[in-house]
């Protein structure tokens, strides 16, 4: 009998006071990001609008010299836009499919793609911005065009491994900015 009492004893004891122990799920750093500024970029190319003050706007050099399309630095956001600008010999429809073409490309691993019109007649600036929600290679793609002669794209990509979720609050904070700098957008 004391032998069972024991083992009883032992078995109540070993069973109170346990406590489960359940693993943290991932996190990811937090951005501290200033308040949204900005100052007004004016290219000899014939156009101008506002851009962050986080970015850093670069010519891009080709085989022939300096070109009219830019690199613009996110800066502390870690990536860049390929802003390329176009005097335009086709029509725009051609112009436009093909914007929309390099958006397509990224269907198979978008989970959605919203897209924004941009039409400024007073302004005579058309055009279309693209957020694309997912694991994507570029979450935002833009095109502005005068419809006759001008047409001008932008490309976002981040120096990291796409994942969705980890840039979110980064795509968030970017978002006002490109839709400030599509917004601003003026042919001279």
């Amino acid at each position: 009998m004391r032998k069972i009492s024991l083992i009883i004893l032992l078995i109540v004891a070993g069973c109170g006071n346990s406590e489960l122990n359940i693993p943290k799920p991932p996190t990811y750093l937090r951005l501290d990001l200033p308040e949204h500024a900005y100052k007004e970029y004016q290219s000899q190319c014939g156009y101008h609008f506002q851009s962050s003050t986080l970015f850093t706007i670069k010519n891009v050099n080709d085989s022939i010299g300096l070109t009219c399309h830019k690199d613009i630095d996110l800066g502390p956001l870690n990536g860049v836009i390929h802003f390329s600008f176009i005097d335009m010999i086709e029509p725009v429809a051609t112009y436009i499919n093909f914007a929309n073409d390099k958006v397509d490309e990224h269907k198979l691993k978008a989970t959605a793609i919203e897209d924004q019109q941009l039409i400024f007649p007073g302004k005579k600036v058309y055009g279309t911005f693209f957020e694309l929600q997912g694991d994507v290679a570029s979450p935002f793609q833009f095109y502005l065009t005068d419809s006759t002669s001008k047409f001008v794209s932008g490309v976002v990509y981040f120096n990291s491994r796409p994942n969705y979720d980890s840039l979110k609050p980064t795509l968030d904070y970017l978002k006002i900015d490109l839709l400030k700098l599509v917004n601003s957008f003026e042919w001279n």
